[in-house]
This record gives structure tokens, C-alpha cells and sequence, in this order.
């Protein structure tokens, strides 16, 4: 699955190159098609933002990251177990065409020069001033850690806050895709992507459409036994939360603004939230006969948030953005949220001078 997405995108790149490469001697009224749909989607305001003066780029980025899942349940006996791992600290190298962006990163905490890496995650995007995709993998490790819980009133639970809990494992894919209304003027690529320079400050009403996959396996039973051994056989597990494994499925639609601020020459600081309603679905497997494979359906609201901090003189860039998104699922005895988010801190280099900046470029 992973792979697939890499390819799809790197055959996207290696057409458009080709129909860029094919239609250089042909008068704009022969322009191939592909050509045209790709300037279609690319124009943009010069006063408000500066185009991309290269082909290609190289990044070398880090990214921190965090996400946890909350269990709960929702009737008389109410109960919470929040889980969440040791935050993930990532590396590696991008590289990016145009419009498309390919990265690979390794987990440092956990990398083994012998045995490779515990944790991997593949992410692609496709940028244009009008329109933008994401697409996503992310596999958790087993190092998830017992954050906070609440097991029934004047049940103190501190005994079981910072424990190590290796009967979680989860799972997401997604993609997201949105569109930019006032793009000629704001550019969401100049702060996520930095394949444009904003300019001039700017912002933008957005919509998008996203689906989600996420896959949770837990181990009741072992959760049964650390919750003996620190607080006594009197305290039991509500059957609610006696589950193997749950899959969500997540189709939204959301709208969100987002405002690109130039505070000084060559800087940005870009603020951007969208909430997003969405339809989930759930199956899952229970350990009671009478609850065993449950199902749900009904719509949540969700929200995804943005910052970025960008210095870019349009071959050399630098910065920081985080990206937070929350995920929500309720009925009528169970709940669930995910929230996860990541910290990239990155340094990267245009090359390969376009045809309109390649004199200015080497004079």
C-alpha cells in the first residue's frame, strides 16, 4: 500500500515532465493538454506571490511526533484510559518536481543499523495554487505508555499514570484533499510547500473533502492485569471497553481559513484551521457474546490546524510547521479520539533554474 501511493505519484511527475519537455517548441494554442490543466491550476497573482523560479528541490527534514488515543466509555459506569507512545523523533531526505513533493523518513529512536527501523512513514503531496492533496501512512510502535485514566469515582488511579502498555498497536491512512478559493493571491504552498513565495500578506477561505482509515488492536487482558496488580481485584474493566480490535472509517468534508502574514522580507508566519464534519463508521470485535461485532455509524466533528514559520529567498529555504489533527468517535457506550500531530523542522535548496529565470539566474 505504501509503495503504490509512491509510485502513482512519481509516474504523475515523470508524465508531467515529459508533456512539459514534449510541448517547449509548440505555440501556446498546441499545447499539449497535460500543460494546460497544470497552468490552469497554477496561476497565480505576481504582486501578492512569487512563482517558483526552479524545477527541483532537495530537503533534508526532521519531524517530531505525537498522538494518542482515548478509550472511554459513555454510560452510567463512565470510564477513560488515555494511551499515548514516547514522542517519535524522525529524519530523512525529500525531493520534490514541481508540483510533487516524495519524502522517506526513519525513526532515530528506534533505528538499528542491522535490523532497520521499527517505525516507518511515507507521505506524498501534490501542490498547485488552486488545489492541494495529502496523502498519508503511519504505523504505531509498540512503546505505548498509560497517560492518564479514570476507572469510576473515588478510584485513584495515579499508580497507573506513566506505565509502559505493549497491548496497543494503531494504525492510519488517509488522504486529504482541498481547494483554495482566493488562490491567486494566497498561497497555502508558500508555507507548507515552499515551492512559492508569498509576498504580500494574504488569506484564504478553503473546503476539502478526506478519508481515513484507522486500524486499533488492543489487549484488553493485559489491561485487566496491570489494572490488578496496581489497584486490587475490586477494580474491573467496564465490558464496553472489552474489545480486540476496532477499524474506523472516516469520510468528512470540511471548510476551514488560513491567512499567510509577511512580517518581514523573505518571512512568513502562515495560521490556518478547518473543521470538518464527518461520517464514521466502526467495526470491531468485543469479548462478550452479546456485543461481539459491533457496529456504528453516525457524524462527528473533527479538526485539523496549521502553523508555520517559513524563511525562503527563492533558492534557499528554512523553517517549522506543525500540523494537529483530531479525530472523534462517539455512540451511545463507547468513545474513541485520536489526536496526531507532527513538528518538522527543515532546510532545503532549489535547483534547476526555469526557462523565465535562467538568464536572471546566471548573469
Amino acid at each position: 500500500m505504501r509503495s503504490r501511493w509512491v509510485v502513482i505519484l512519481l509516474m504523475m511527475s515523470l508524465t508531467a515532465w515529459a508533456a512539459d519537455s514534449l510541448q517547449t517548441v509548440q505555440p501556446d494554442s498546441e499545447e499539449g493538454w497535460l500543460r494546460r490543466t497544470f497552468r490552469i491550476f497554477s496561476k497565480i497573482d505576481t504582486a501578492y506571490v512569487e512563482p517558483q523560479h526552479y524545477n527541483w528541490a532537495v530537503m533534508l527534514q526532521s519531524i517530531n511526533t505525537y498522538d494518542y488515543y482515548r478509550l472511554g466509555t459513555t454510560g452510567d459506569s463512565r470510564q477513560s484510559i488515555l494511551l499515548a507512545p514516547t514522542i517519535g523523533v524522525r529524519m530523512g531526505p525529500y525531493f520534490g518536481w514541481r508540483w510533487v513533493f516524495l519524502g522517506y523518513t526513519f525513526d532515530l529512536r528506534n533505528f538499528n543499523l542491522f535490523s532497520g527501523t521499527r517505525k516507518l512513514e511515507i507521505d506524498a503531496s501534490i501542490y498547485s495554487a488552486q488545489i492541494g492533496a495529502d496523502v498519508f501512512y503511519r504505523r504505531s510502535v509498540d512503546d505505548y505508555k498509560i497517560r492518564r485514566a479514570s476507572l469510576g469515582r473515588g478510584i485513584d488511579t495515579e499508580p497507573l499514570e506513566g506505565l509502559s502498555f505493549d497491548g496497543l498497536s494503531a494504525s492510519i491512512t488517509g488522504f486529504n484533499l482541498y481547494y483554495i478559493f482566493n488562490h491567486k493571491r494566497f498561497s497555502y504552498p508558500a508555507a507548507f510547500a515552499q515551492s512559492t513565495r508569498q509576498k504580500i500578506s494574504c488569506g484564504s477561505w478553503m473546503a476539502g473533502i478526506g478519508y481515513t482509515h484507522h486500524s486499533v488492536t488492543f489487549d484488553y487482558a493485559k489491561m485487566e492485569s496491570v489494572i490488578r496488580q496496581r489497584l486490587g481485584e475490586k477494580v474491573k474493566l467496564d465490558s464496553s471497553l472489552m474489545f480486540n480490535s476496532v477499524k474506523y472509517r472516516d469520510i468528512s468534508a470540511s471548510v476551514g481559513y488560513a491567512y499567510n502574514w509577511v512580517f518581514a522580507r523573505n518571512f512568513l508566519l502562515c495560521s490556518s484551521l478547518a473543521l470538518a464534519l464527518g461520517y464514521k463508521s466502526s467495526t470491531g470485535e468485543t469479548a462478550t457474546e452479546q456485543d461481539q461485532g459491533f457496529d456504528f455509524g453516525n457524524f462527528n466533528v473533527d479538526g485539523i490546524g496549521r502553523l508555520a514559520v517559513v524563511w525562503n529567498n527563492d533558492r534557499w529555504y528554512a523553517g517549522t510547521s506543525a500540523v494537529v489533527r483530531a479525530y472523534n468517535y462517539r455512540k451511545s457506550r463507547f468513545a474513541a479520539n485520536n489526536i496526531f500531530g507532527d513538528l518538522c523542522i527543515y532546510v532545503g535548496l532549489n535547483f534547476g533554474a526555469r526557462k523565465a529565470y535562467k538568464k536572471v539566474k546566471d548573469d
